[in-house]
């Protein structure tokens, strides 16, 4: 059930290996692949973000969670625990916490590891998962390049998100219908595209968004789906 998992965490980790070997390449290299990794990622969360059919509900969603986000500091906490990873394993790295709270977000925000880890967990395939797998490690490849070892960190998270839907989905499958769970991809696909355009925006500095103080939002989004599934 978590093979395709523990592959998209390995995947993240050798292209974070890979990516420490061209660490060395010139500024003005790593500040052009970080911006070119900005705009795909922009491109990927707009064509995330478009099929939505609850566009007020996505907002409103948005809304609710980075109320709860921000009350939480969700943001603070990834990064004081990328502060400490820091502490722990590089020293050298200033901006290891920034490799590891962007890495980890690009990673596990997305339709393909929720649909992928779904997939895993209810019927053993892992085929969405391994594409998923083969596109983070080349991604993972790049960022490390730029940002350095906190991208290798990331694979953590990953694993851990990934493997709970998979656990979960394996539980609860029995429970949904096929159509509520359709909607419920593509909706949950939708907000994660909003997120990842945050992303993608402040890769291209030219906003800071604490993107991580909007995650709330996609339980939020589920909660009044499944609301308006049951009324």
């Amino acid at each position: 059930m978590l093979t395709g998992v523990f592959i998209n965490g390995l995947a993240i980790a050798i292209g974070s290996l890979i990516g420490i070997l061209l660490r060395n390449i010139s500024e003005e290299m790593k500040e052009t692949v970080t911006k070119g990794i900005g705009l795909g990622v922009v491109v990927l969360g707009i064509q995330m973000a478009i099929p939505t059919q609850s566009f007020i509900v996505i907002m409103i969603s948005l809304s609710i969670g980075a109320l709860i986000g921000e009350a939480l500091k969700i943001e603070t906490l990834m990064n004081r625990f990328g502060l400490f990873l820091q502490k722990r394993f590089s020293k050298s790295e200033s901006n290891f916490a920034e490799g590891f709270v962007t890495a980890s977000l690009i990673f596990v925000i997305g339709s393909l590891g929720i649909i992928g880890a779904i997939q895993s967990g209810v019927s053993g395939d892992h085929e969405t998962l391994l594409t998923k797998a083969v596109m983070d490690g080349f991604m993972a490849i790049m960022l490390t390049a730029s940002f350095g070892y906190g991208v290798l960190f990331s694979s953590i998270p990953v694993v851990l998100y990934q493997g709970s839907i998979a656990i979960l989905a394996n539980f609860l499958v029995q429970l949904v219908s096929p159509s509520f769970m359709d909607e419920l991809m593509n909706e949950i696909s939708a907000i994660g595209g909003l997120m990842i355009l945050g992303i993608g925006l402040n890769l291209l500095q030219l906003t800071k968004l604490r993107v991580s103080n909007f995650l709330p939002g996609i339980v939020v989004l589920i909660i009044l789906l499944s609301l308006k599934f049951v009324i």
